[in-house]
């Protein structure tokens, strides 16, 4: 059995609300040095077999059909464990 960890975050060119509510609060919270905020999402894929070129290639197509919106979103995958 392997896991293996999506991460998905906004492209650097679209605007995130979020991240920026986040930024503007940590100093009211007596949080300092902070200068951004980017807000993402992971997902934890267990396989029911070992992570190997196949499996990494359904996990990729998962995440660019369901887990992203690649048009606003870039992912990242890698193995843990």
């Amino acid at each position: 059995m392997a896991r293996v960890i999506v991460d998905v975050m906004l492209k650097p060119e679209i605007l995130d609300p979020q991240g920026q509510a986040i930024a503007r609060a940590l100093p009211r919270l007596g949080f300092s040095g902070v200068s951004a905020v980017r807000q993402g999402k992971r997902f934890e894929v267990e396989l029911d077999g070992p992570a190997d070129e196949a499996a990494l290639a359904d996990v990729r197509k998962m995440a660019e059909t369901l887990l992203a919106n690649t048009v606003i979103e870039d992912f990242t995958l890698r193995v843990e464990g």
